[in-house]
């Protein structure tokens, strides 16, 4: 297992995010990492931008999904992974630390599926909202996009490569952000078009709270990315969480002992990005790779 770990800042907010984790990005047939930094580093900025200027970690962390689902190179709102069928489903959800939490899944019409998640959390009676049409969307100003404007060609070559035969489905890739404000507040983002080639109407850990996205003031905030069956299985976002609440580990044995206990027994691989209620970053994954963006500051180390 791959971590990487940011001390506490002595004073001021911490800001994580990832995009994605799984194999090297020439699955996508794309030779060249640099686009790939300049999404993170790009994403990263908005963030750090909103939390600079005394802003909450949950506009923080929207702020840093929202311009990786606009950006498609990644696995999540343009550019996302395509269903057996050619289609996009994309799920997101958000989550405060005061306890609050919001999640859209196999949203097909909403262009950044993050603002979905986080309006069913503050303007609904609602956790998960399924579907949503776009009478939905449209009655809370939510922008409403053509399927078509998901789909790009390197997914549409990576579709045909499974379907035939020649590729194994990629089964990791998500985007998500974590961050601790000035105030001392967490929270965490999450979004992904789920996995190549999975059938309509699957859905993994993204929307899952405790699954793909957890977080709690004082404690951690944890967005999570890989294969989706068995981070709901092991309900690994919360799995760390409570690994510090009741057993007093750190951030980082919390994080090891989730991966060897809930994940490694199960063979299955993935990462997430976690700050703690200190504002220490833990990036850490078990696949061969891991996009990510960490700092205390306005310029963040990059791993791609």
């Amino acid at each position: 297992m791959d971590t990487f770990e940011v001390a506490p800042p002595e004073e001021g907010p911490s800001l994580a995010l990832h995009g994605g984790a799984g194999g090297r990005v020439e699955e996508l047939t794309l030779a060249a990492r640099a686009p790939y930094a300049q999404g993170l580093l790009t994403a990263y900025r908005a963030g750090w931008q909103v939390l600079a200027s005394g802003g909450s970690a949950l506009d923080a962390v929207c702020a840093s999904v929202e311009v990786l689902e606009n950006d498609p190179l990644f696995n999540a709102g343009q550019g996302a992974a395509l269903t057996a069928t050619g289609h996009a489903e994309l799920d997101a959800s958000v989550m405060t630390g005061a306890g609050r939490a919001g999640a859209v899944a196999a949203s097909k019409h909403a262009r950044n599926p993050v603002r979905v998640a986080r309006t069913v959390m503050e303007r609904t009676d609602h956790v998960l909202i399924v579907g949503p049409d776009v009478a939905f969307l449209e009655r809370y100003g939510l922008e409403v996009v053509e399927r078509d404007y998901f789909i790009t060609e390197p997914r549409k070559q990576q579709l045909d490569h499974i379907m035939d035969g020649r590729a194994i489905a990629a089964r990791h890739g998500t985007v998500g952000a974590v961050a601790r404000d000035a105030g001392g507040r967490v929270a965490a983002a999450t979004s992904t078009g789920g996995m190549a080639g999975q059938a309509e109407g699957r859905v993994g850990d993204t929307p899952i709270v405790g699954a793909g996205v957890y977080a709690r003031d004082n404690v951690v905030a944890i967005s999570c990315t890989g294969h989706g069956e068995a981070f709901i299985r092991g309900v690994i976002a919360y799995d760390v969480a409570a690994r510090i609440r009741y057993a007093d580990a750190n951030l980082a044995e919390a994080v090891r002992g989730t991966f060897e206990h809930e994940l490694a027994q199960r063979g299955s691989t993935g990462g997430l990005v976690a700050v703690g209620g200190d504002g220490r970053i833990v990036v850490a994954h078990n696949s061969p790779a891991m996009f990510s963006a960490r700092g205390t500051g306005p310029e963040p180390a990059l791993t791609t």
